[in-house]
């Protein structure tokens, strides 16, 4: 594999390469994790859908169907943050030159989950703003003129298009690197930005591999997935180094 030394721009074949060359040292660990973490999710999603379906009698939900709401969305989001983290320790272990083992994977890490979540969330709210801004702005314009309407909504497009890219990396500044949430996000748009089009070309690449995944019948995505997350390990490492900042590489 190739030098992870920080880098001023995005190396996508390198990334590719790389990815995939740690990928290649412990497939079955990913996949059997993938699987695992994919199975449990889903339990989650049957019993919000099951909760769906007792509400939809036209009745008031029952507290049956809103303890099962909460479990779901509890529980999903716990899987979540629970397969992130393992995939990206697992990836950075197998970039490092390490086979890394199932165990490896699914060591629970609540810290590193806690950091995950806060910072997906501000920047949820980032994005929720910016949403409300440009609607408000829509619909004052919608009064002066219809067709100066549709432009907020545009700009926003951008934007959202925009941080979508330049904040790919934040899973990992969340979970490596020390700094409240909004300096995270600016991290990442101060590093990503220069590589900005080769960033996007990159999740062009990745959303590439998970779409041949899905039409695999599905099954592809056991290898896709942690290849995604194997591969975007390997374009944070050049662009960021490889330092943990936390201590979430740690076997403690």
């Amino acid at each position: 594999m190739s030098d992870t030394t920080e880098s001023s721009r995005l190396h996508v074949l390198q990334a590719i390469e790389d990815g995939w060359t740690g990928f290649t040292k412990a497939p079955l660990p990913f996949v059997l994790f993938t699987l695992l973490s994919g199975a449990l999710g889903l339990i989650f999603q049957i019993m919000s859908h099951s909760a769906v379906v007792m509400s939809s009698g036209g009745t008031s939900p029952s507290s049956v169907s809103i303890l099962l709401t909460i479990i779901a969305v509890i529980g999903s989001t716990i899987i979540s943050l629970w397969a992130v983290t393992g995939l990206i320790r697992g990836a950075w272990k197998a970039l490092g030159g390490h086979k890394p083992s199932f165990a490896d994977l699914t060591r629970w890490d609540g810290k590193a989950a806690g950091r995950l979540f806060i910072n997906q969330l501000v920047l949820a709210v980032v994005l929720v703003i910016i949403l409300f801004i440009a609607v408000a702005l829509g619909t004052g314009l919608f009064q002066i003129n219809q067709a100066l309407a549709v432009i907020p909504g545009i700009v926003a497009g951008i934007v959202f298009v925009y941080l979508g890219v330049n904040q790919k990396f934040l899973p990992f500044i969340a979970i490596l690197e020390e700094g409240s949430p909004i300096n995270k996000i600016q991290r990442g748009r101060t590093v990503v930005d220069p590589s900005w089009w080769w960033m996007l070309l990159l999740l062009v690449v990745e959303l590439l591999i998970l779409g041949i995944g899905l039409l695999l019948n599905g099954v592809g995505l056991l290898v896709a997935s942690p290849l995604v997350i194997c591969i975007s390990t390997a374009a944070y490492r050049q662009l960021f180094g490889c330092e943990d900042q936390t201590g979430f590489l740690s076997d403690n």
